[in-house]
């Protein structure tokens, strides 16, 4: 096997000096597909390799803990791709004989052999072997046409194909078969970056997957025509949006014997004069301006120090726009204020419009409501809020966006 190997090794290696630019297309796809082809070969040798030594125990005879600790200081790899390669091992190990074949032979990849393996096995339990003999056929068949996320579609009602005596039952039991893969394979990975960022990573089940699309979806859109956010980035934004709902909201458990909350420590003439950062209670650091922003929000408390580390005032929640003061502003501003923005109430910070820090009342003349982007984007831009005559908030563009800077207002909520 070690010669084979080092031959093909041998063999892949000199294709990086094969002159592609001079190829034809015909002759490029074809290596294409050759290629493809090799990489199911391989991939299917080294799930060989892997169940193998699972099953011999090799990695925990040289000190490791698992198989998947020791793929991952052997190859160098993550640790969920070394936990996956054991996993699609023991899929492969325990698949029919025709699925093994097919990967072998380079006519499925290794994602379809998991969907092909998991369907033959409700097959196989529903209707019988000789079933599930025709439904690995069928599916062999099918993976030359669809990946694995439409296999494993089609593969929901393969019994209409193989067993259509027993398909409508069967297919109850596939959607539990589904349902319990889902609660199973549910996770999410919160990894702490240096710099005190988050990098989540995860899989959710169907019914978390339909409630987190519920609540993102409708904070995703572009904010309006100057809003240069990627989708990734309002992806971000929703997501913070979402966890400062359930902040305001007041109904998380308790933690530590406090309520939930976020408290950021700056001293007083930082926050005053724009210097320097505050610190999350989390370790992490923030920009003096992020700390002007949070602190309008009643759901973040900051922890003001003086000079020698003497605690001032943690949140004044009595200087905060909470309770009927709040449900005030509601009433007037009915959502965010900000001129074309639909966001609603209960989406919303209250903003100061004189900074508490520079001696502004907490009273509703000194107050609008801000979803969560608007309310960054008035605390790094020139756009200046004020109330109008009739009491309402109005915003007075920078001169760049219109030389008049004419005041303007929002009308969506005027509509309702």
């Amino acid at each position: 096997m070690i010669d084979a190997l080092e031959l093909a090794e041998t063999a892949v290696a000199a294709c990086f000096d094969a002159a592609t630019w001079a190829a034809t297309e015909h002759d490029l796809v074809a290596a294409l597909d050759a290629t493809h082809r090799l990489e199911q070969r391989l991939a299917a040798v080294k799930l060989t390799l892997v169940r193998e030594l699972d099953g011999r125990g090799t990695a925990t005879a040289q000190g490791a803990s698992s198989t998947a600790v020791w793929l991952r200081d052997r190859l160098r790899l993550g640790v969920g791709a070394a936990r996956r390669l054991v996993e699609l091992a023991a899929v492969l190990d325990a698949a029919p004989a025709g699925v093994r074949d097919a990967l072998t032979d380079g006519l499925v990849n290794v994602e379809q052999v998991r969907v092909i393996a998991e369907t033959v096995g409700t097959v196989h339990t529903v209707a019988g072997a000789q079933a599930a003999d025709k439904a690995v056929g069928v599916l062999v068949d099918w993976a030359a046409q669809f990946d694995a996320t439409l296999l494993r579609k089609l593969g929901s009602r393969i019994l209409d194909h193989v067993a259509p005596e027993v398909a409508d039952a069967a297919a109850q039991v596939a959607l539990q078969a589904e349902e319990s893969r889902a609660v199973r394979d549910r996770h999410v990975t919160v990894s702490e970056q240096p710099d005190g960022r988050l990098r989540l990573t995860g899989t959710l089940d169907t019914e978390a997957a339909a409630l987190l699309r519920a609540v993102i979806d409708p904070l995703t859109a572009p904010a309006g025509p100057d809003d240069t956010r990627t989708p990734g980035q309002r992806r971000h934004d929703a997501l913070a949006d979402v966890c400062r709902l359930a902040l305001r909201a007041g109904e998380l458990p308790e933690h530590g014997g406090d309520t939930t909350q976020l408290v950021v420590t700056t001293s007083y003439d930082v926050l005053r004069q724009h210097l320097d950062a505050g610190t999350l209670d989390t370790g992490g650091h923030l920009i003096p301006e992020a700390v002007r922003r949070l602190a309008c929000d009643a759901s973040i408390l900051p922890a003001i120090l003086g000079g020698t580390g003497q605690v001032l005032d943690v949140g004044r929640q009595r200087r905060l726009i909470t309770g009927p003061l709040r449900r005030a502003l509601v009433l007037r501003d009915r959502g965010c204020a900000f001129p074309g923005c639909d966001r609603p109430p209960r989406w919303c910070d209250a903003h100061h419009l004189l900074h508490w820090t520079d001696g502004g009342p907490t009273s509703l003349d000194n107050a609008v409501l801000l979803c969560g982007h608007h309310h960054r984007h008035i605390h790094h831009s020139d756009w200046v809020v004020q109330l109008g005559g009739d009491g309402r908030p109005e915003f007075r563009p920078p001169a760049w966006l219109d030389p008049d800077q004419l005041p303007r207002r929002n009308h969506y909520h005027r509509r309702r």
